[in-house]
């Protein structure tokens, strides 16, 4: 197929849905539920916008109940996903939280277990890259520490808060990358935390399995989100996916049904320790 490109266009992070061209598809025309997560409580970090949004719109036509997390600065981006989410008829729980800290990702789930009943489906989604320097001596301290904190340290203070709540069927899914497997330069500090979630998913699977908790990861490719366009250049912005054996980028539409393939314990029951990669034919080993 031709090579897609896109219009050049920056913004500043986290970015916005509305001022990206052209803007996403979240699946809000096109996904179709079959009540694979029917009466499923689901909380995702950073599902106001992106593959986030994506996923928060299939969970909630599947069945679940979906409660998830936004920054300050996203509110008008939460607010169009928790009305997609009520017009599926179910429950939306939208909190404002920043994830690093710990003490903040204990609320996140205490407040979601509190309004939803109790937790089933755990998604690490909420992730930063910033990738307009191009040496190691550009990443500053708080580059590094706020990658690191947001992509990795906050998914073990997420799990660690949930898994009290998680009985046998319950299910932790990590967004990974293809970052771990075929890093950029550009985004060192990013690429090691997405490696280092491949590690902790498997870990973490041979971990809760005896408890009967899931644990697996999906590893996008270049995805069209407002990451993009906040954190890369617009010359970057303008080739973003042409690498990829398909020749374009993909749409968050098209990673959400690996979240719900993962979360469904009547299709997924035997899969735990697995990265399933959704990347535009780029390998993932």
């Amino acid at each position: 197929m031709s090579e897609q490109s896109f219009p050049p266009q920056q913004q500043q992070p986290p970015g916005r849905t509305d001022a990206m061209d052209p803007v996403p598809d979240h699946g809000e025309t096109s996904y179709v539920g079959h009540d694979r997560l029917l009466g499923r409580r689901a909380l995702i970090t950073g599902g106001d916008s992106g593959i986030g949004r994506a996923t928060a719109i299939a969970y909630a036509r599947e069945g679940a109940d979906v409660a998830f997390t936004h920054l300050p600065e996203e509110k008008d981006d939460a607010e169009a996903t928790r009305v997609l989410i009520e017009e599926a008829g179910r429950t939306a729980v939208v909190i404002e939280a920043d994830l690093r800290d710990s003490a903040t990702c204990d609320r996140v789930v205490a407040e979601t277990v509190d309004a939803l009943g109790g937790l089933d489906i755990l998604v690490n989604n909420a992730g930063f890259q910033m990738a307009r320097e191009e040496n190691l001596e550009d990443l500053t301290d708080e580059r590094i520490e706020r990658t690191i904190t947001t992509n990795l340290i906050a998914l073990f203070w997420m799990s660690r808060a949930a898994v009290p709540h998680l009985g046998p069927g319950s299910v932790i899914i990590n967004n990974s990358s293809i970052q771990a497997f075929d890093p950029s330069t550009t985004l060192l500090d990013y690429a090691s935390t997405k490696a280092a979630i491949n590690n902790a998913t498997v870990n973490l699977a041979a971990q809760l399995g005896p408890r009967g908790i899931r644990v697996n990861a999906v590893a996008p490719g270049p995805i069209w989100t407002p990451l993009q366009p906040a954190t890369q250049t617009s010359e970057k912005v303008e080739k973003f996916g042409q690498e990829t054996p398909l020749g374009r980028a993909g749409q968050p539409a098209e990673v959400a049904p690996a979240f719900v393939f993962l979360a469904s314990e009547r299709d997924a029951s035997y899969v735990s320790g697995t990265v399933l990669g959704v990347t535009g034919g780029k390998p993932v080993f």
